[in-house]
C-alpha cells in the first residue's frame, strides 16, 4: 500500500456506537519491545470500543454457525446413509464463493458495509431460522437442504469479504494484525463451542434447536450493526463514490495479478484451504495410517486446536506482517503439515498436529493482513473476496483432489498435498515475498 492511502486509512474508525463515544483511532504509540510489547499490539484492536462490540458478538455467531454445521451434517447422513452426500452439501454451500467472489468484492466496494451486513446477517438469520421450523414440522427434505445451502453460499460470497473489509473499517490499518489475529482466537474459540453445544443439543433434544440457535446467534451482531451509526465524514466520502464502476471485477483482477504481494498469497491462501478442510483427508489419516478411532480423531483435532489458540494470539500480539514473515510461516506450516502426514509413531503425529495448528494459523493470519494493508482502500473489497475465493471457494475442487490423492496413493500422501502444496507456493512467490516495506 503506497504511503498517501496509508495516511488517508490511518484512524480509521468509521463507526460509532449511538450509546457511546468511540475512543479516539488515531496512529498508536508504537508499543515497546518484547513481551510488554506483544501483549499491547494483542489489546490493540480491542482499544477501540466498537470493534469489543463486534467481536464478542461475532464470538456468538461463529459458534452458532459452528453448531449448525454439526447438526446439518448429522441430517443429511440421517436422510442418506450416504456420505457423497456429505460432498455434494459442501459443494452446494462453497462453490458460490468461487462463482460469486470477484462480483461479491466489487459490491462491497462500491456500497456501505455495514449495510451489506445487515442485510447478510440478517438472511442468514432467516435460513437459520427456516431449517429449524421445516426440521420440527418433518418437511425438511434433501433437495431443500442442498437448496438453501446454495442460496446461504450466495449470501456468503458477499458477507465473507465485507467482514474483512468492515474490520479495517472499524480499526483502522495499525490495529488489523490485532484484529485478524484476535478474529483467529474467535474463531478457534467457536470450532469448541459450538460443536459442543451441537452435540448436547443433538444428543437431548434434536437438530431444529441447534438450527434454532444458530438463527438467534445472528441477532447480537444485528443489534450492534444497528447501533452503529457513520460519521459524518465517511459518510460523505461513501457517497461521493460512484454507484457503479464500469469494468470493476476486471480491473480487480488486474490489480491483484500486478500486486506481486498479493499475487503471490493467493496460491498461499488456495493452499491453506486444502489443510483446513480437515473433514476430507483427517479421518482417513486418523483410521488408515494412524488405526485410530473417533475418539482419537477427535483428540487429533484438539491438539490441532491447542497448537491454533497461541499461534492466534502471536498473529494478533506481533507487528504489521512483512513478505518474509509469512514466506517463513508457509513454510513451517507446510513441513509440519508432512511431519503429521509421516509420523513414524502416534506420539509423534500428536505433536506434530499441535504444531501444524500452531503455524498454521499464525501463517494465515499474518498473510491475511498483510493482503489488506497491501490493498488499495478502493480494491480492498474485491482484493478479500479474491482471498476467500482462493481460500474456500476452491475447496470443491481441491477436495476431490485431495481425497484422489489418498484413494490412490494411501492416507498419508493425501494428508501430505495441503503441506505440499504450501511448499510449491511459496516457493512459486519467494521473490514477491521478499520486500518488507509496504509498496503498491
Amino acid at each position: 500500500m503506497c504511503k498517501g492511502a496509508l495516511k488517508s486509512a490511518a484512524g480509521m474508525g468509521e463507526w460509532t456506537l449511538t450509546s457511546n463515544t468511540l475512543e479516539t483511532a488515531g496512529t498508536p504509540t508504537e508499543p515497546s519491545a518484547g513481551i510488554r510489547g506483544a501483549l499491547a499490539r494483542v489489546g490493540d484492536a480491542l482499544h477501540r470500543r466498537d470493534f469489543r462490540w463486534w467481536f464478542g458478538s461475532q464470538v456468538l455467531s461463529s459458534s452458532g454457525s459452528m453448531t449448525q454445521a454439526v447438526a446439518l451434517s448429522w441430517v443429511v447422513l440421517q436422510h442418506t446413509g450416504n456420505a457423497f452426500w456429505l460432498s455434494a452439501l459442501n459443494v452446494c454451500a462453497w462453490t458460490p464463493l468461487l462463482l460469486l467472489g470477484a462480483w461479491a468484492g466489487a459490491l462491497v466496494d462500491r456500497h456501505d458495509r455495514r449495510r451489506l451486513l445487515m442485510a447478510t446477517q440478517f438472511l442468514l438469520l432467516l435460513s437459520g431460522l427456516a431449517l429449524s421450523l421445516l426440521t420440527a414440522a418433518h418437511l425438511l427434505a434433501l433437495w431443500l437442504i442442498l437448496g438453501m445451502s446454495v442460496l446461504a453460499g450466495v449470501v456468503t460470497s458477499v458477507d465473507s469479504p465485507a467482514r474483512q473489509v468492515y474490520v479495517v473499517d472499524l480499526v483502522g490499518p495499525q490495529a488489523v494484525a490485532s484484529a485478524v489475529g484476535l478474529w483467529e482466537v474467535a474463531l478457534n474459540a467457536s470450532r469448541v463451542l459450538g460443536p459442543g453445544l451441537g452435540g448436547v443439543l443433538l444428543a437431548t433434544v434434536g437438530p431444529a434447536a441447534c438450527f434454532l440457535v444458530n438463527a438467534i446467534s445472528f441477532l447480537p451482531p444485528l443489534y450492534v450493526l444497528w447501533r452503529m451509526v457513520p460519521q459524518p465524514d465517511r459518510e460523505a466520502a461513501r457517497r461521493s463514490r460512484p454507484a457503479k464502476e464500469p469494468g470493476a471485477i476486471r480491473s480487480g483482477l488486474r490489480y491483484a495479478w500486478h500486486t506481486p504481494v498479493i499475487r503471490a498469497c493467493l496460491p498461499l491462501s488456495t493452499a491453506s484451504g486444502m489443510l483446513f478442510a480437515m473433514g476430507i483427508a483427517l479421518p482417513v489419516l486418523a483410521t488408515r495410517a494412524l488405526h485410530l478411532g473417533g475418539g482419537g480423531y477427535g483428540a487429533l483435532m484438539a491438539a490441532f486446536g491447542l497448537g491454533a489458540l497461541p499461534g492466534a494470539l502471536l498473529a494478533a500480539g506481533t507487528a504489521t506482517p512483512t513478505g518474509p514473515r509469512v514466506r517463513v510461516l508457509a513454510v513451517a506450516t507446510g513441513g509440519a503439515v508432512l511431519l503429521t502426514a509421516w509420523a513414524p509413531v502416534l506420539a509423534v503425529a500428536f505433536i506434530a498436529m499441535a504444531l501444524t495448528g500452531f503455524t498454521s494459523i499464525w501463517f494465515i493470519a499474518s498473510a491475511n493482513t498483510l493482503v489488506q494493508l497491501r490493498s488499495r482502500p478502493e480494491m480492498r473489497g474485491r482484493v478479500m473476496s479474491l482471498w476467500s475465493m482462493a481460500m474456500t471457494g476452491t475447496v470443491p475442487l481441491t477436495g476431490f483432489l485431495v481425497s484422489g490423492v489418498g484413494e490412490v496413493l494411501g492416507a498419508r500422501a493425501g494428508f501430505s498435498v495441503s503441506g505440499a502444496a504450501l511448499l510449491l507456493a511459496a516457493l512459486l512467490g519467494w521473490r514477491a515475498l521478499s520486500d518488507r516495506a509496504p509498496s503498491d
